[in-house]
């Protein structure tokens, strides 16, 4: 790879994202994608998978990085986009593994110890966080291998343990203990300074995140008398960077670990004027929309960043009713973005501006910054009458597979629940199935009830993928 090839690469992306967005922006619109001048080693989060692969007819204990769609390994020493110290560290840990003969995790017999190594490194500080991923408590020698980590990493600042003893294709599990060290790291990004956590959402490319989030904020126009919610706030990142310019700001975030850590991060910053929610962002949204604590949204700009899979059409409806000035999309899916962007421009909030950013070189993904006001504000504009049967209510039962449903009950509750007993709830709560998909048979069919014990659990899961939205026990921090 070179110059060129980049070039050629961030041209394809620009190409493909016009193609998607401009029908969503003004006439004459052409994106503009901002690149890195160095695009390689840029990854700060690292990780590896242990486990057994099949080599003719023996079984090989290896580790490395999950072949694309499966848990096949496939075994890494070097790559191009990861931080370079990150991999050289990662090397010797596996190599203190194998010396202290810390047995890898099987994930066909849930016996072993080791699952994952995780290392986070912070750009501006240096600060490193090694997070071992365990299968069991069961760690011998736990106290030598700590000093041996000291000895032979000491760049790694802090080392957490984290237990995730069940079968799941999540890396991380619930819970944390932390090996030495404070177990967090901290970075600077726009100013401030951020605590991060093994859990924590954070991005992965610190420098380009620094561009972006100046023209997020830039779309904002935020002054003195400006009210801001974030939501989908993660550590509370854009919420803080913005926080100066504005009169207060609200975060929205479901994570606890998150929340607890932007906390921390916004004493950390001496930053008075930012309050933290720890709930669901649509739910959240939903709850407001009905209480209009923020006037005639003359005042109110809603900065969101959602998931890859995109936003919910109720996170949606509420934004729009709250009637903000504008409203900042941050997008790491353009296929989700422009369905989003699609909604609401049937509810009347157009796409202005929007920018594109190489957050991920040499991959397929691109991350957008996307401007939206009233179109009313507009000097030419259509007004739209929306019938409630156009908009697009299956959304949200593309959110989880019926499997990952299971496999989150089945980590959270110890319980398995049938594709029946799903499609049951998901009717329940207005999520149109699929024609003929677990219904009847006939219509004098008969199905067994689904015990309250599931419906709980599956309506707790529901709202955990964003599928529904029940408004209660949300407590700001």
């Amino acid at each position: 790879m070179d110059g060129r090839s980049y070039a050629r690469t961030l041209e394809e992306k620009r190409v493909s994202m016009e193609k998607l967005l401009a029908p969503y922006l003004p006439e004459g619109w052409r994106p503009r994608i901002t690149g890195m001048d160095d695009p390689f080693h840029y990854r700060n989060k690292v990780h590896r998978a242990f486990g057994a692969v099949s080599k003719g007819r023996k079984r090989v204990w290896t580790s490395g990085i999950y072949r694309e769609g499966t848990h096949e390994i496939i075994e890494v020493r070097d790559c191009l986009i990861e931080d370079r110290r990150a991999v050289e560290t990662l090397g010797r840990v596996r190599k203190l593994v194998d010396d202290f003969h810390l047995p890898y995790y099987d994930e066909d017999t849930g016996n072993g110890l080791i699952r994952h190594l995780l290392v986070r490194t912070a750009h501006k500080t240096g600060e490193m966080l090694l997070v071992i991923v365990t299968g069991s408590t069961w760690f011998p020698g736990k106290k030598n291998f700590a000093d041996a980590l000291k000895k032979h990493c000491p760049e790694i600042s802090t080392a957490v343990l984290n237990l995730n003893d069940r079968k799941t294709s999540l890396i991380l599990g619930p819970k944390d203990t932390v090996l030495y060290g404070r177990g967090f790291i901290e970075d600077e990004l726009a100013g401030h300074r951020f605590r991060i956590s093994a859990s924590s959402f954070y991005q992965v490319n610190s420098l380009m995140t620094e561009k972006l989030y100046q023209k997020a904020i830039g779309y904002a126009s935020l002054t003195s008398e400006t009210s801001v919610i974030d939501a989908y706030s993660g550590i509370g990142t854009i919420g803080m960077a913005a926080a100066g310019s504005a009169k207060d700001v609200l975060s929205i975030e479901l994570n606890e670990n998150a929340v607890r850590d932007a906390r921390k991060n916004a004493e950390r910053n001496g930053l008075q004027n930012v309050r933290f929610l720890r709930a669901d962002a649509t739910e959240a949204l939903t709850v407001m929309a009905a209480d209009s604590p923020y006037g005639d949204g003359s005042r109110l700009v809603l900065f969101m960043d959602p998931p890859r899979q995109g936003s919910t059409p109720e996170f949606i409806r509420a934004a729009v009713s709250m009637n903000p000035a504008r409203i900042v999309y941050i997008s790491c899916g353009p296929e989700a973005l422009t369905r989003d962007l699609r909604l609401f421009a049937k509810l009347g909030y157009k796409a202005r501006e929007a920018e594109c950013f190489d957050m991920f070189p040499f991959t397929g993904h691109v991350e957008t910054v996307c401007l939206l006001s009233k179109l009313s504000e507009a000097k030419h504009h259509i007004s739209v009458q929306v019938d409630i049967d156009e908009l697009d209510l299956t959304a949200a039962e593309s959110k989880a597979t019926y499997e990952e449903i299971q496999e989150w009950i089945q980590e959270k509750y110890g319980f398995h629940v049938t594709h029946l007993n799903i499609a049951q709830v998901k009717r329940k709560h207005g999520i149109i199935e699929r024609e003929n998909y677990n219904k009847p048979k006939s219509p004098d069919s008969k199905q067994p009830g689904c015990p309250e014990e599931k419906v709980k659990a599956i309506e707790a899961a529901l709202k955990y993928f964003q599928m529904i939205c029940p408004c209660s026990g949300m407590k700001e921090s």
